[in-house]
C-alpha cells in the first residue's frame, strides 16, 4: 500500500493522525528504502602493498585515494605537529593508520562487520614541506551558515598548526579559476569573517570546466585544493580529482559538504542545519502568534528542503505549537477523508487556529498540474521548485471561502532567504571547525579525492564517489 500523508503533531493535546492510502488517481513518486546497493570491494589503503578483499567477517574498508596511488615515489615527512605545544600534553596526538569508523553501529549477532572509512585527524607522516604548500579555498552552490566559519579554520588550520603562508581565496565559485582575481588569504585576513553571513570568498552555481580548473591549478602551482559545496559541486571535485590523477599532479582535492536541507549520505548531518533550525523558530513563533489572534487564523510557513523535510521536521518538532508538517518524502492529497482540508477544519473546530509547516519540495506534482509547467533546471542541475506555499495557501483559502462557506484570516510567511544567510550559531561554529580541520589534515596526510564528516559521531574520510553515489530523489 502506498502511504500518503503523516502529520507531525507536536502539540501535546495532539495525536499523530493515521496515514492513510493515497487517492488512486494520482502518482506520487517516493525516496527508494535503500538507497544503494554496494557490492563487496577490494579496499586499498595508502601503503600500495597492502591490497585485501573484503574479510571473511564481512569487514569493508571504502578507503579514499592517496597521492602515492599515482606517485609511488611521493617522499614522507615528519608531522610537524611533533613540535607543537598545543597537541604536546596530548597522549596520543596521532590517528592510528589502522583506525576506522564503522558506518552502521546497531547490527544483530553473527551479521557482517559492514562498511568502514578511514578516521579523520592528524597522521603521523605528511606528504607536503609546509613552505612548499599552496593551497586554494573555493566556495558553491547555494548559502548556508557556516560557510564562512570553514574557511576561517581552513586558513587557520593551515598556518597555526602547519606552518602554512600561502592561501588563495578563489572568487566566485568554480568559473573564479579561470574568470576572476584571487585573493591571499591570513589568519588576520579572515580573522572575524565567522560572525558574518554568507560566504566571503562568493558562490555561483555551474560554471565548471574541468580542464581550465585543473590548468589553472597547475599553471599557479596550487596543490592543495579545499571545494566546500552541495552534491553538484562534489560532483565537480571528483572530476577535479579524476584528471589530477590523470595529469599525475601532486594536488590532494578535498571537499566539505554543504546543503543546509541536511540530506548527504553517509555522514550524520551537514553544518548549519542546527542553526537553520534555529532560526526557523522565528517564524514559525512569528506565525503561531499571528493565528492565535485573530478568529479562524490559518498559518502556513513555508522552510527549505528541496527533496527532504529535515528543516521542517526538526522545527517542528522544536516548537511545539505545529500542527501539520508536510515533506517531500511523503505525499499528501487535499480533499476527502484524511485530507488536509478535513484537517485542518477539525483544528479550526478544536482550536480556533491552525499552523502549517511545509518543505518547499513538498506537493511539486500537485503545483506542477495546477499551473501546466514542464520540469526545469538551474545552473547546477536541480530541479526548478514551485512555490508550494503560495499555492497552498490559495487551495485552503478558496476551499473554506468557496466550498466550506467558511471565513477564515490566512498568514503565509516565508523565510527561506532570512534562514540560510545568518551566520552560523555556537554548535555549528564547533562543527564546523572540526570539519575544516579534519580535510587540512587529510590533505597534508597526502589522501586526495575525499570528503569530511561525522559517521555516528566520529569524524571520517570518505570517497567522493561515495559520497556522491547515493541517488537524489526523482
Amino acid at each position: 500500500m502506498e502511504l500518503s500523508v503523516s502529520f507531525f503533531a507536536a502539540r501535546p493535546h495532539s495525536c499523530v493522525l493515521p496515514v492513510v492510502p493515497a487517492r488512486p488517481d494520482l502518482k506520487l513518486r517516493r525516496r527508494p528504502l535503500t538507497l544503494r546497493r554496494r557490492s563487496a570491494i577490494r579496499a586499498q589503503v595508502s601503503d600500495p602493498s597492502r591490497c585485501r578483499e573484503t574479510d571473511d567477517d564481512g569487514f569493508v574498508l571504502e578507503d579514499v585515494p592517496h597521492l602515492t596511488n599515482f606517485i609511488p615515489d611521493l617522499p614522507s615527512y615528519p608531522n610537524p605537529l611533533h613540535k607543537s605545544q598545543a597537541y604536546a600534553i596530548v597522549k596520543q596526538t596521532f590517528v592510528s593508520p589502522e583506525d576506522v569508523v564503522a558506518e552502521k553501529i546497531v547490527v544483530r549477532k553473527d551479521s557482517p562487520r559492514g562498511v568502514h572509512f578511514r578516521r579523520a585527524g592528524p597522521r603521523e607522516k605528511v606528504y607536503f614541506k609546509s613552505e612548499e604548500v599552496r593551497a586554494c579555498v573555493v566556495t558553491c552552490g547555494g548559502l548556508c551558515p557556516g560557510i564562512n566559519t570553514v574557511i576561517r579554520e581552513i586558513v587557520c588550520g593551515l598556518n597555526y598548526m602547519y606552518g602554512v603562508d600561502d592561501i588563495l581565496g578563489i572568487e566566485g565559485g568554480y568559473r573564479g579559476f579561470y574568470s576572476k582575481n584571487t585573493s591571499q588569504l591570513t589568519p588576520k585576513v579572515v580573522n572575524d569573517i565567522h560572525k558574518r553571513g554568507g560566504t566571503f570568498l562568493r558562490t555561483s552555481r555551474g560554471g565548471h570546466d574541468t580542464q581550465k580548473i585543473v590548468d589553472n591549478i597547475q599553471d599557479r602551482g596550487i596543490n592543495q585544493v579545499y571545494i566546500i559545496g552541495g552534491d553538484g559541486t562534489q560532483k565537480g571535485a571528483a572530476l577535479i580529482y579524476q584528471e589530477v590523477e590523470k595529469r599525475g599532479l601532486q594536488v590532494a582535492v578535498a571537499g566539505i559538504p554543504k546543503t543546509i536541507d541536511n540530506d548527504i549520505a553517509v555522514i550524520d548531518k551537514s553544518f548549519g542545519f542546527d542553526t537553520a533550525v534555529e532560526e526557523a523558530q522565528r517564524a514559525i513563533n512569528a506565525a503561531h502568534v499571528e493565528v492565535e489572534s485573530v478568529e479562524n487564523g490559518v498559518g502556513v510557513v513555508k522552510l527549505m528542503g528541496r527533496y527532504s523535510g529535515f528543516i521542517a521536521m526538526f522545527a517542528t518538532l522544536a516548537s511545539r505549537d505545529v500542527d501539520c508538517c508536510l515533506i517531500p518524502e511523503s505525499p499528501f492529497y487535499l480533499e476527502g477523508k484524511g485530507g488536509l482540508f478535513e484537517f485542518v477544519e477539525q483544528r479550526l473546530k478544536e482550536n480556533g487556529h491552525v499552523v502549517i509547516v511545509l518543505a518547499e519540495g513538498a506537493g511539486q506534482e500537485y503545483v506542477a498540474q495546477s499551473m501546466h509547467t514542464v520540469d526545469g533546471r538551474d545552473a547546477s542541475g536541480n530541479r526548478l521548485l514551485l512555490d508550494v506555499g503560495l499555492w497552498l495557501s490559495q487551495q485552503i483559502k478558496d476551499h473554506f471561502t468557496k466550498v466550506q462557506k467558511m471565513a477564515i484570516n490566512m498568514k503565509y510567511i516565508d523565510p527561506t532567504y532570512m534562514i540560510r544567510a545568518i551566520p552560523s550559531n555556537a554548535s555549528d561554529n564547533i562543527y564546523c571547525t572540526l570539519l575544516a580541520q579534519s580535510a587540512v589534515h587529510g590533505a597534508m596526510a597526502g589522501y586526495t579525492g575525499f570528503t569530511v564528516g561525522p559517521v555516528n559521531s566520529r569524524h571520517a574520510y570518505i570517497p567522493i564517489s561515495v559520497s556522491i553515489s547515493f541517488p537524489a530523489l526523482p
